[in-house]
């Protein structure tokens, strides 16, 4: 621990310290590096000795502060989560992680983290601080319950990490921080760029850019398989009953556990790259867990589209829904489908219409401007369709299974049970086509799911399907 705290304070101060060796080498003064490393390892060394946890019978406390004293104390009863993650440094030396959470939004400084604990003490304190609220405590001769995997993770799921946008990302995260540092300048100035442009014209500017994005796409794609590879490699699901158990990660592992008295459902994730190439991602929907933390509520992360939904049925275990998650969901009739095709394709013929007025005024127009247009039309269009295609609800004994979208298409299966409210809106343009959007209200998850665009007049009927009494009609 008294190596950790050092270097986690080291790396966060690390452009300081680079700023101070370079200016130190160019000086031959290195006195500036030295006095910044001392006062990182003492104030590292002095955050050990005043950080103490406690866990004692109804609340559990964690006092830190080095120059301002502060003491974190959390109900056991309000526990939610114990999530447990190591990352290089920590495995090699041992140790472990442990977060606890409440399902509330923590402001900086107010998580309750454990850093640096042994990783043999770890899994007791954990069972120790869910025990309370996942389960009555176990009798002394009681046997302990029996874990069983319903997942693996398999090197063959490494295909769908690129069909994401993860590796564009961290290129034009490291492309930012490069030219922050001046390296935007140096390409500028340098002799490259004027042979580059010169190649260019020689080999045509299409042909370049065709090039260049055919790389661009080759390096994201590697950058996405080695973060996928690293995040979710070894990845395992066990069971025992009360508890759900994941795990994952080759160089930084994360476990967390998720109690099934608190499951609400589960949401299928197929964004239109990942549905091509037949995957999914699935999550839990948690009392609890905010969505937002992917982490905290993650099932599978990328991969085959058959196995996510078998871990969708095999996790929410209700006989009926079992048998009928395949059931075809109810479409939403010609109304939601011309309002998929007028909110689609209507900006584009705008647009169209507003570059054939700008020609009637004499304006020119270039040719690859109305190919652009006639290209977006297209894609207007197909997604349109998909997104009618893809919407789409049904009732099940307990259970509301809700579905939209096209770029980024969802499926919540949500119990009845874990809903507290209904909202059933109207906006202008829906009381005009005679639809309506149903919002179910739930402490889990993102706190409400939709059903977008069910004719008004079935929309009450619905609501009463799922929650007997709540679809009564007004009395004015």
């Amino acid at each position: 621990m008294l190596l950790v705290h050092p270097v986690n304070e080291a790396v966060k101060v690390l452009p300081v310290l680079l700023v101070s060796f370079i200016l130190g080498s160019q000086s031959g003064n290195h006195l500036w590096g030295l006095i910044i490393v001392a006062v990182v390892v003492v104030f590292a060394i002095l955050r050990w000795f005043t950080t103490s946890y406690r866990i004692g019978p109804v609340h559990v406390q964690l006092r830190t502060g080095v120059f301002q004293k502060k003491l974190l104390s959390v109900p056991r009863s309000r526990i939610r989560s114990v999530d447990v993650e190591a990352g290089v440094l920590h495995r090699v030396l041992g140790l472990s992680i442990l977060r606890i959470g409440t399902g509330q939004q923590a402001g900086k400084g107010e998580k309750f983290e454990l850093n640096a604990l042994d990783s043999k003490a770890v899994p007791a304190l954990r069972e120790q601080l869910l025990e309370t609220v996942t389960r009555s405590p176990r009798p002394v001769d009681a046997p302990p319950p029996v874990e069983t995997e319903i997942a693996h993770w398999r090197t063959s799921w490494v295909r769908f990490a690129p069909f994401s946008f993860t590796g564009v990302v961290t290129i034009a995260a490291a492309v930012g921080i490069l030219f922050q540092y001046g390296f935007g300048e140096r390409i500028t100035e340098s002799s490259v760029v004027a042979d580059s442009i010169d190649s260019a014209e020689r080999f045509g500017i299409a042909l370049v850019i065709v090039v260049g994005l055919l790389i661009l796409l080759i390096v994201a794609s590697l950058f996405a398989c080695a973060r996928y590879l690293i995040a979710y490699g070894n990845l395992s699901v066990t069971d025992d009953g009360t508890r759900l158990h994941v795990a994952h990660g080759l160089l930084r592992t994360q476990s967390t556990t998720l109690d099934r008295k608190r499951l609400r459902g589960t949401s299928l994730s197929e964004p239109l790259l990942l549905r091509i190439a037949k995957g999914a991602t699935l999550d839990a929907i948690m009392t609890g867990v905010s969505a937002e933390k992917k982490e905290s509520s993650l099932l599978l992360p990328q991969a085959p589209a058959a196995e996510a939904r078998r871990m969708m049925t095999t996790v929410l275990g209700d006989a009926g829904l079992h048998a009928d998650a395949q059931k075809p969901l109810q479409s939403h009739g010609p109304a939601a489908r011309r309002r998929r095709y007028t909110r689609a394709v209507g900006p584009v013929v705008m647009l169209g219409a507003g570059l054939a007025v700008a020609r009637a005024l004499g304006a020119p127009i270039p040719t690859i401007a109305w190919l652009a247009a006639a290209i977006v039309l297209v894609g207007a269009v197909f997604v349109a369709w998909d997104r009618y295609r893809g919407l789409g609800h049904a009732v099940l004994p307990g259970w509301l299974i809700t579905q939209h979208g096209s770029l980024d298409r969802t499926r919540h299966s949500l119990e009845a049970a874990g809903i507290i409210g209904w909202t059933v809106r109207q906006t202008f343009f829906q009381r005009r086509a005679g639809v309506a959007t149903i919002i179910a209200a739930t402490p889990a998850g993102v706190g409400h799911y939709e059903v977008l665009d069910v004719p008004a007049d079935q929309a009450w009927a619905l609501v009463e399907a799922v929650t007997p009494g709540a679809g009564d009609k007004w009395v004015r």
